[in-house]
């Protein structure tokens, strides 16, 4: 009589999970002393030309990703201070519907008298809830009236303020994304060793350094942020990501030791000026491209104009001659 207590084997034909094949390749290799440092070189092999990879090129980059992320602090994926969009907690119902508006977020900082006196967050979901509560007592079919919506009273009045974390910049992301995870909050505030507000963090930010830059519908594409001008040169924004300028100008336009130490294209210029440069100031980018700063205060470069570098003439010298 066949033993039927022996356990089935899995058919080879049976696809294999994500999971299934990292403890096979994870199998074939004798462990040195942790799974870290075996899965490491697992991926550096399964990516070595010629050999045969049991991971698509998205898996191996989102493994090197995790296995990075716990040497990443939340500093150095924060939103800076000057960057913060955050409202007073006295402003009106009709004011803060404009910032949403004007600065397409989903969820705002609240503070009582400066951004170093946090109280909590807004999220635009409790408005429009808010505001829905005063005209869905209406029936069926009757025209919305919203004249019973105080748009008047202030945020503080209508308790719409949720808690929000606070955590410092030395933290690991991975560390917060679990305390996010724990506390059901997707905004934490970084705050200095001083208990002032340093910057801010989401966890859109900590998911992107796994998966990648994540675009939503109201992010603008590379192309439109340059606004091109009748000479020739462009404006853009100085908080323009420097990796979409570099996507439309070129390689040439930022080195690669810039792109890995700035993100902005005022942190640009304020890296090559070795200062925050005055308005009117031009900077010459080492591949010729020159900055002009067209907005600036003491704090930050707000806008610059992208100048590119003069058109040789020498090779169009060079075919009229041939031909004549």
């Amino acid at each position: 009589m066949a033993n039927t207590d022996q356990p089935t084997e899995t058919s080879s034909s049976e696809p294999q999970s994500f999971l299934d094949r990292l403890r096979a390749l994870l199998g074939t290799f004798r462990p040195h002393g942790s799974l870290r440092t075996d899965l490491t070189e697992v991926l550096d092999a399964s990516s070595a030309p010629g050999e045969e990879s049991e991971f698509t090129p998205a898996e191996r980059k989102m493994l090197r990703n995790i296995l990075h992320l716990k040497e990443v602090g939340i500093g150095d994926i924060m939103v800076p201070r000057a960057e913060i969009v955050a409202v007073r907690k006295d402003i009106s119902l009709g004011e803060l519907l404009k910032v949403f508006v004007s600065d397409a977020h989903s969820r705002l900082v609240v503070y009582d008298d400066t951004l170093d006196d946090p109280v909590g967050m807004v999220h635009l979901r409790d408005l429009i809830g808010f505001l829905a509560s005063g005209i869905t007592s209406s029936p069926p079919g009757a025209k919305l009236d919203l004249s019973s919506v105080d748009l008047d009273s202030t945020l503080e009045e209508a308790g719409l303020t949720r808690r929000l974390l606070y955590v410092p910049p030395s933290m690991p992301a991975v560390d917060l994304l679990v305390s996010m995870q724990a506390a059901r909050t997707h905004l934490a505030l970084v705050i200095d060793e001083y208990g002032g507000t340093d910057g801010l963090v989401s966890i859109e930010d900590v998911v992107e350094e796994i998966v990648g830059e994540i675009e939503d519908e109201h992010d603008e594409a590379a192309e439109s942020l340059l606004e091109a001008q009748e000479d020739g040169s462009y404006l853009v924004d100085a908080r323009a990501p420097l990796e979409s300028i570099v996507e439309v100008l070129g390689p040439g336009f930022a080195s690669e030791d810039e792109l890995e130490e700035v993100d902005s294209m005022g942190g640009l210029a304020v890296r090559l000026a070795a200062r925050v440069p005055e308005t009117g100031e031009v900077i010459t980018l080492p591949g010729q491209y020159q900055l002009e700063v067209v907005e600036a205060d003491p704090r930050r470069v707000k806008k610059l104009r992208i100048i590119p570098p003069p058109k040789s003439s020498g090779t169009e010298d060079t075919v009229a001659a041939g031909e004549a």
